[in-house]
């Protein structure tokens, strides 16, 4: 009897404990999204101060990651910091990220490329509702769930079929 109350209370633990750190992460990974938009909108805004914007841009991006890479170490290479820029750029100018932000970089850096608002508005709201993982969310661009969707009549049959 001692035995399964001791194995009940390490189960709650256990539980009480993945929570925590499932919770933990997700603050981390919405801050670091608004930290990377930020990000983006400062180096936005920096370089359209600047001269000669294409040449300032690439200088611009160069030497902050050369600068942040010594302080701060890995995550500032010079893609990391133009896909900050891309980010912000396809958020700000169209439409902002959602509310909650509860997806990861990566993933809002893939949903970045969809031009069309709705499009990746559909995509977002069906990643975070699925759970879709990055190369899940590539899968259904790639299949064209969305354009399937606008085009079909049967909506339900094919949403079905994109979770096989």
């Amino acid at each position: 009897m001692n035995e399964i109350i001791q194995n009940n209370i390490y189960e709650n633990i256990v539980k009480l404990l993945n929570e925590a750190r499932k919770n933990v992460k997700k603050v981390i990974d919405t801050s670091m999204v608004y930290t990377y938009f930020e990000i983006g909108r400062l180096i936005v805004e920096e370089e359209q101060n600047g001269k000669e914007r294409a040449e300032y841009g690439k200088n611009l991006i160069k030497n902050l990651s050369v600068k942040l890479t010594n302080e701060f170490g890995k995550g500032f290479s010079e893609r990391n910091l133009a896909n900050m820029k891309k980010f912000y750029i396809a958020y700000s100018i169209l439409q902002k990220p959602s509310a909650k932000l509860n997806l990861s970089f990566s993933h809002y850096i893939m949903l970045s490329n969809i031009l069309n608002v709705e499009e990746r508005n559909f995509y977002e709201i069906e990643t975070e509702k699925n759970n879709w993982s990055i190369p899940e969310l590539r899968r259904q661009i790639d299949s064209a769930l969305y354009e399937r969707l606008v085009l079909s009549r049967d909506k339900e049959e094919v949403k079905k079929l994109s979770i096989q």
